[in-house]
């Protein structure tokens, strides 16, 4: 499986950003997938989860009301939609897929600037 992450960038507090994630090889063995991230001098932390069906979604208490996290299992892509943006969001933003063993993507970069 490899996964492959794009939407990331540079956004204002409050602003929004869509995070995508898409998944290749054996997708078929793909149960959940989640998003983590990474700030600067702290470890790395879910963010949010998806099950294969997309029928239950965890989030981080930081997120919750902010973050949506959905999948389109017929373009193998998943997604997180970010809201309200803030500061402390700031952070390396990887995606994450567990299928006979974990899989990462490369990550992409999230800035907010306040």
């Amino acid at each position: 499986v490899q996964l492959v992450e794009s939407g990331g960038g540079l956004v204002q507090a409050g602003g929004s950003l869509r995070l995508s994630c898409a998944a290749s090889g054996s997708t078929f063995s793909i149960n959940a997938m989640g998003w983590y991230r990474e700030a600067p001098g702290k470890q790395r932390e879910l963010v949010a989860l998806i099950t294969s069906g997309g029928g239950s979604t965890t989030y981080a208490d930081s997120v919750k009301g902010r973050f949506t996290i959905s999948r389109d299992n017929t373009k193998n892509t998943m997604y997180l939609q970010m809201n309200s943006l803030k500061f402390e969001d700031t952070a390396v933003y990887y995606c994450y897929a567990l299928a006979t063993r974990s899989y990462w993507g490369q990550g992409t970069q999230v800035t907010v600037s306040s």
